[in-house]
């Protein structure tokens, strides 16, 4: 019967890799991107803008795993995020910045960039990882989703 038990202890120890490959497939997939949804996030507005998101951003696949937000949108690992339906940014000190054709107003954090867009009811947020920097070369891609947003007529100065 030694024959039998060599096969027992094959077939176990084929199942455990298998089993140890599975869980680790498991860990090394990014968990999903969980984003809070914006006051205006399921607006007219938002829904019109999400369709003008781009395909990729900075190299960066977009992801189909993000909860929480309908108008939200996710690329790469870490993700740049992407979400409609803030409230319009008032006038502030923050550094605001025009990219192709659309104004931005950029925050610093201290993993990345937060930019918000300016001049627009509700606003579009792309948080940018530190690893995609500089941000504001990553925000043009945004420019049609922008730009489908109603303008409350401000510019940066």
């Amino acid at each position: 019967m030694p024959g039998l038990l060599d096969r027992r202890i094959l077939v176990t120890a084929t199942v455990c890799a298998l089993a140890a490959v599975a869980v680790t497939l498991l860990l090394l997939r990014p968990r999903p991107v969980e984003v809070v949804a914006g006051p205006a996030d399921t607006s007219a507005a938002c829904v019109a803008a999400r369709e003008h998101w781009p395909a990729t951003v900075a190299g960066q696949e977009r992801r189909d795993d993000v909860v929480g937000a309908r108008s939200a949108t996710a690329w790469g690992s870490p993700a740049i995020i992407a979400r409609c339906g803030l409230a319009p940014q008032p006038p502030s000190a923050d550094q605001c910045i025009d990219v192709s054709g659309t104004d931005w107003v950029v925050q610093p954090l201290t993993d990345g960039t937060r930019l918000t867009s300016y001049g627009t009811d509700p606003a579009i947020e792309v948080l940018v990882p530190e690893r995609y920097a500089p941000a504001p070369l990553r925000v043009g891609v945004f420019a049609d989703a922008v730009r489908s947003l109603p303008s409350t007529g401000r510019r940066c100065t």
